[in-house]
């Protein structure tokens, strides 16, 4: 069986008053949400870098560039599943995602398995192929200032 790893990365800025998603899921008590061209779902936009770099197909700017009108204001999980259906139909299944997300608020914990259970139905696998876990930045760099957030994703992927 063949396998492949993939990495994402991704960060945005933080600003009062925009509605705060992450992996799919609404905070609805935070203050501060992501501020991106999309919907600015970081979780969302290191999985699909993660699955794409796994299955040798480019990176989430190539697929759905910032500069593109049609995207703004996009549903990130949207964009997910539509990336994803280009890698099932390259012929991978998703093995395992594994997901750090690092933020002083909101606190990822409390809603980590609602977003497992988003980012594995986007990904055509169970709930239990997808970990989520939340750290903060201990008043460390931009994170720990609770100034954005950031998220990391490995996956692996299997030939279907």
């Amino acid at each position: 069986m063949t396998v492949r790893i993939g990495q994402g990365w991704d960060r945005h800025r933080l600003k009062t008053g925009r509605p705060c998603v992450l992996g799919g899921v609404l905070f609805p008590d935070c203050p501060v949400g992501p501020l991106g061209h999309s919907d600015g779902d970081a979780v969302c936009h290191a999985v699909i870098d993660a699955v794409l770099g796994a299955a040798g197909l480019g990176d989430i700017g190539g697929m759905f560039p910032d500069t593109d009108q049609a995207f703004a204001g996009a549903d990130s999980m949207d964009l997910l599943r539509r990336a994803w259906a280009a890698v099932a139909e390259a012929g991978w299944r998703l093995g395992n995602l594994d997901v750090l997300v690092v933020c002083e608020r909101p606190l990822v914990g409390p809603r980590a398995e609602a977003m497992a259970r988003n980012l594995a139905a986007a990904l055509g696998a169970g709930a239990d192929a997808v970990n989520i876990k939340g750290t903060r930045g201990e008043g460390l760099g931009p994170e720990g200032r609770g100034e954005c957030v950031t998220a990391q994703a490995v996956c692996l992927l299997e030939e279907a």
